[in-house]
């Protein structure tokens, strides 16, 4: 499991975009954001370019804004060897392992909050959480039950109507199979980060996953896509 309770400097000096003290600039896009919107890379010794999902790597970084097309692109346009100013190279797995990393940071930060009582799992404890308005998140296996995903979508919208507030974020990463492979007897059909640094840490990941395999759609919009499609 990858722990993230710390969250180190986001990169050194020379990451800054020009003109720009607080953001970074995506080098494919060259527009600047928040470290939470990007993913850092450095050249690795072996001349490989290396995603650093911590922030925490020495030497020169560049950042690329958290989406597969993005990263595509900068590899097809050799991007990181212009923005590193070294030759470097990235491998044929980099994509796939950027995925793969995102997937043990979400699950690793799910298995943490669980222990700090910021996430848990079963529709009747969900839909309850959804409606008191302890939810930040809800999750859902793939393959879960149509039925099941559709009464806690209906919790969603009963909240956000009675609320006025903005309907919580409805995430589809993994299938069940998929969990019970990365978080065992933690793995889950439904599921709700709850308030807390732990929980608002698993919900700031599955944004960054989802970003990555999406690119830039609202959780729930590419949640109800899924389901319409099932």
């Amino acid at each position: 499991m990858i722990s993230q309770a710390h969250e180190p400097d986001a990169g050194s000096d020379e990451d800054l975009a020009e003109g720009n003290v607080n953001g970074r600039m995506c080098i494919v896009t060259r527009q600047s954001g928040s470290p939470d919107e990007l993913i850092r890379f450095v050249a690795g010794p072996d001349g490989s370019v290396v995603p650093d999902l911590k922030r925490q790597l020495p030497g020169r970084g560049c950042w690329v804004t958290a989406e597969r097309a993005l990263v595509e692109k900068a590899i097809a346009k050799k991007l990181f060897a212009r923005a590193l100013k070294t030759d470097v190279k990235a491998g044929s797995d980099l994509l796939e392992m950027l995925d793969r990393l995102m997937t043990q940071q979400v699950t690793g930060m799910m298995t943490m909050a669980r222990k700090a009582g910021q996430f848990i799992s079963g529709a009747m404890k969900v839909d309850a959480a959804v409606r008191s308005g302890q939810a930040l998140a809800v999750f859902h296996a793939t393959d879960a039950a149509a039925d099941g995903v559709r009464k806690l979508d209906q919790a969603r919208k009963a909240w956000a109507l009675g609320t006025g507030a903005d309907e919580i974020p409805s995430f589809k990463l993994f299938t069940g199979a998929e969990m019970d492979e990365l978080m065992g007897q933690n793995a889950f059909i439904h599921a709700c980060a709850l308030a807390g640094q732990a929980g608002e840490g698993v919900v700031k990941r599955a944004k960054m996953l989802e970003r990555y395999r999406h690119g830039e759609k609202a959780p729930a919009d590419i949640g109800a896509a899924r389901t319409e499609r099932q």
